[in-house]
């Protein structure tokens, strides 16, 4: 049997309409003849949700009690006994109480997706277990719910709910979020400007890398060598030569340029393992790359230009900055630098960025 596929809609805060677009995708798909059920559905009170449910069957859910308490759970068994074409699936980082089958619902998702059903669901980015600490840190709120990364990043699709800071605090303020007596607090706490603008950004930034794992995995499956730019991706290549450091800081400067930019620095050792280049001057541009929020990478070769070039390429790379030669003109004609050879090999799809710097100055005179 055939897994089913998996759609989420990520958002970067409660509000900007996940289950909204969810349901009218159900609708969309039930009135083109797919079998679609609510396996579980959140409305909070908000009518234009629960207007967009209207007309698609839904699920009952399964009472569960714990600790005197009674709570509504999805019914999975019930879903899968129905198998319905495609199930929607709310809030799936939530945590299903003790007695169900699983502690999170996103392990009920993957039993529908392995009984061969489409899910849909939603997801706000504050649940991503790798932002947890990042969010705190903007937020001042811990999410005690969480999902690894790895079960949003397998979906098929990922698409991005987007609602920019203040049309989501005019929602907030027309009381299409939260009730009443919760607006203000929310406003002047979690729903701040600055807050809501750092969580919109990083769920932007988070869906670019998606989109970057799609690109990479399409092009090795179609054996496409070329890289394909969904954002800037600059890679400095260092020989741990004086120049170093300002060959890093123009890296991070034209990564900067464009939204959602990175760079990487890479250092070629030959095999042999007798690296020429002295470890502490190599040790400190490394730190630097690490502080600039960069990634150093170290790959065997001996031959420098075809190694930077390849891991550019891995990288899916679109610019790549080197050194202008320190070598003197006597060796210049009767040979071709390493920064040359990477001109040569870079082709039409990388640009290459020749940087100059005090200790090339100085060889020219030579």
């Amino acid at each position: 049997m055939p897994r089913g596929g998996l759609r989420v809609y990520l958002g970067a805060a409660p509000g900007v309409g996940k289950t909204f677009n969810m349901l009218a995708e159900g609708q969309r798909r039930a009135s083109r003849g797919t079998d679609v059920v609510i396996g579980y559905m959140e409305d909070y009170g908000r009518l234009p949700t629960r207007r967009m449910a209207d007309g698609l069957e839904t699920i009952p859910r399964k009472t569960v009690t714990y600790r005197g308490m009674s709570f509504a759970e999805m019914d999975l068994d019930a879903v899968l006994a129905r198998d319905p074409g495609l199930a929607l699936v709310d809030e799936l980082a939530h945590t299903d109480v003790p007695g169900c089958r699983n502690e999170k619902r996103w392990q009920d998702v993957e039993e529908l997706l392995d009984a061969g059903i489409d899910v849909m669901t939603t997801v706000n980015i504050q649940h991503l277990e790798s932002l947890n600490d990042v969010i705190e840190r903007i937020t001042g709120v811990r999410q005690r719910e969480t999902i690894p990364d790895d079960v949003v990043r397998r979906a098929d699709q990922i698409e991005l709910v987007d609602m920019s800071a203040e049309a989501l605090r005019r929602r907030m303020i027309d009381g299409n979020v939260y009730p009443p007596d919760k607006i203000e607090p929310a406003l002047h706490s979690y729903f701040r400007s600055g807050n809501l603008t750092a969580l919109r950004e990083l769920a932007m930034l988070w869906a670019a890398d998606r989109v970057d794992e799609a690109l990479l995995r399409y092009r090795d499956s179609h054996g496409i060598h070329q890289p394909w730019a969904a954002r800037e991706r600059v890679l400095v290549a260092l020989s741990g030569g004086p120049e170093g450091d300002t060959l890093v800081r123009r890296a991070k400067r034209i990564a900067a340029r464009g939204a959602g930019g990175e760079f990487h620095a890479v250092h070629v050792e030959p095999q042999s393992g007798l690296d020429a280049t002295p470890p502490e001057p190599l040790a400190h541009q490394r730190g630097l790359v690490e502080a600039l929020g960069g990634t150093f990478h170290r790959v065997i070769g001996d031959d420098p230009a075809p190694a930077v070039l390849e891991l550019a390429r891995d990288l899916n790379a679109t610019q790549i900055v080197v050194g202008a030669t320190r070598r003197g003109r006597l060796k210049a004609l009767f040979s071709h630098g390493v920064g040359e050879q990477i001109i040569h090999g870079s082709g039409d799809d990388i640009d290459v960025y020749v940087v100059t710097h005090a200790e090339a100055a100085y060889r020219k005179g030579r």
